[in-house]
């Protein structure tokens, strides 16, 4: 690539003016074609300082930066393990940003993920670990189960929260019938549980992921009988006349009956 190029495309990154910043990231994807997309790790390293953004300051960035995201997902596999060393960089910024990109590379990134999700005892990487694999779309995110039913499970409110979100996003990914008896009773069972947790937040996710798992056909008509009898239940309908406290597990019960 000209080094006339690379400043240009430097120089325009490194701008707050959305208007320079989509040109930078448009010539970025001429070089890319001339280049080739493995050959374009000084491109990549450019465009991931703009994931340091402060998007509550500069809030007009943002379609940009989701540009960029969708940009950086598309340049192949050889950026997975780079991404994943910056995903510890310490930057929520960046880590939500990254965290995106690899949810958004898809299937090659599961197991990989997995790989630095055991390296780790980090539990802040580990939950942003748990959320990119929540976007990925993909069946072989089912790869993931068990780590993410575990953390659930975790001491850790972070990882319980993102676990237990998470199990609802795979089940939008998984086909109906792919997970067997014991992975669905393992589901459930810990979701059910996590409508117990202390915490609303946790509560809300576990309820949402319960809905998702009626939504994309992976209960059977019991199953759903059932959950339909606890969101009820959470709403305060049913001839108890309890309810939980917390309006946003409420509300996403209410949610959640719509497909039951």
């Amino acid at each position: 690539m000209p080094d006339d190029s690379f400043r240009e495309i430097r120089m325009l990154l490194s701008s707050t003016n959305p208007a320079e910043v989509n040109r930078g990231l448009q010539l970025v994807e001429i070089e890319i074609v001339k280049v080739g997309r493995s050959e374009a790790r000084p491109l990549f390293e450019i465009i991931l300082t703009l994931f340091y953004i402060d998007t509550f300051d500069h809030p007009e960035l943002v379609p940009a930066i989701d540009k960029a995201i969708n940009l950086m997902a598309g340049f192949g596999s050889w950026v997975i393990p780079i991404l994943i060393e910056n995903l510890d960089a310490g930057d929520i910024k960046a880590q939500w940003a990254i965290a995106n990109v690899l949810g958004r590379i898809g299937a090659d990134a599961v197991q990989p993920m997995l790989t630095e999700y055991v390296s780790t005892t980090n539990p802040t990487l580990r939950a942003f670990i748990l959320y990119a694999l929540g976007k990925v779309k993909s069946p072989k995110i089912l790869q993931a189960a068990a780590t993410a039913l575990d953390a659930a499970q975790s001491s850790n409110l972070e990882l319980r929260d993102t676990a237990t979100r998470s199990l609802g996003k795979f089940a939008e990914s998984i086909p109906p019938g792919s997970l067997s008896k014991e992975q669905k009773r393992q589901f459930v069972e810990c979701l059910r549980g996590n409508l117990s947790d202390p915490n609303a937040g946790v509560r809300s996710k576990a309820v949402r992921s319960l809905g998702k798992l009626a939504k994309y056909c992976h209960l059977t008509d019991a199953e759903r009988a059932q959950l339909k009898v606890v969101c009820r239940h959470i709403i305060g309908i049913d001839e108890d006349g309890d309810w939980d406290r917390a309006f946003v597990v409420r509300k996403e019960a209410e949610e959640a009956l719509r497909y039951l």
